[in-house]
């Protein structure tokens, strides 16, 4: 049959992505424990195409994928399957995002009791021919934050609210990442509070008063987890978001911030 694919085009347009987007499949993320979750991940998976060629093997993308959805993902497996991507499709550079839902255990703070806090988390990986792998690792980690001015201020009490810190890293080469488990629970103790699934009535009262002991604004927020990234031997670079969900306002208080490291 006719590869039209392959045939040639002369508007001299070289494409930098192009490939399929909003792919959905169950995948295995490797654990700090040495075993796997299973995952449900929405996939981006795309190379750059040469102006002289008219389109891309959009079937070639769903056909690396699917070996690698049966086995335990992390970022050696992401460089195999671009250096895939790179052969099969006979492309100079390729790029792959894999987001999903990422569980950790939490457990209450003076009950014990056990229970799991999801994440968002992401992995994206760009390799060009004859490179190395450029690996990011994404996770947006929640906690709770507390008004310093409210509480200074006010007679009793002060509002607080859900937060979240959206970060985004990349190690040098020859570094591993930090697995996720680890960033979740450096960055969550950046907030007035980590926040948990289950609590009983005398953990909410803990982590009400631990709050209230530990009041920051979205800023202190920011810089105490970009002290805390700077800290982690072998990072390259970082971005961090942080978003409070205003309890006493229709809008959110945010900051951001990102560094390249030498």
């Amino acid at each position: 049959m006719q590869d039209v694919q392959s045939r040639g085009d002369v508007r001299g347009i070289a494409i930098q992505r192009v490939g399929i987007k909003d792919a959905h499949l169950p995948f295995l993320i490797k654990t700090k424990d040495g075993g796997f979750q299973q995952v449900l991940a929405c996939i981006r998976f795309t190379v750059a195409l040469p102006s002289e060629y008219k389109g891309t093997h959009m079937s070639r993308f769903l056909e690396i994928l699917m070996p690698w959805s049966q086995k335990p993902v992390a970022e050696p497996e992401i460089d195999k399957m671009l250096a895939e991507a790179l052969d099969h499709l006979d492309a100079k550079s390729a790029e792959v995002e894999l987001s999903f839902k990422y569980f950790v255990d939490k457990t209450a703070p003076v009950s014990g009791k056990k229970s799991v806090l999801d994440l968002d988390c992401c992995f994206t990986g760009r390799k060009s021919r004859g490179g190395e792998l450029e690996f990011q690792l994404g996770v947006d980690v929640p906690f709770t934050s507390l008004c310093p001015c409210s509480k200074e201020i006010s007679q009793y009490g002060a509002h607080n609210q859900r937060s979240v810190a959206r970060i985004q890293l990349r190690f040098k080469s020859g570094v591993d990442c930090i697995y996720i488990e680890d960033l979740a629970a450096l960055i969550e103790k950046q907030g007035s509070s980590p926040i948990y699934p289950l609590l009983k009535r005398e953990d909410e009262k803990f982590v009400t008063e631990a709050a209230y002991e530990n009041p920051k604004f979205v800023e202190d927020i920011l810089r105490d987890v970009v002290l805390n990234l700077r800290e982690l031997e072998g990072l390259a670079w970082f971005s961090v978001e942080c978003e409070n969900y205003e309890s006493i306002h229709n809008h959110s208080a945010f900051a951001a911030h990102e560094e390249t490291l030498v």
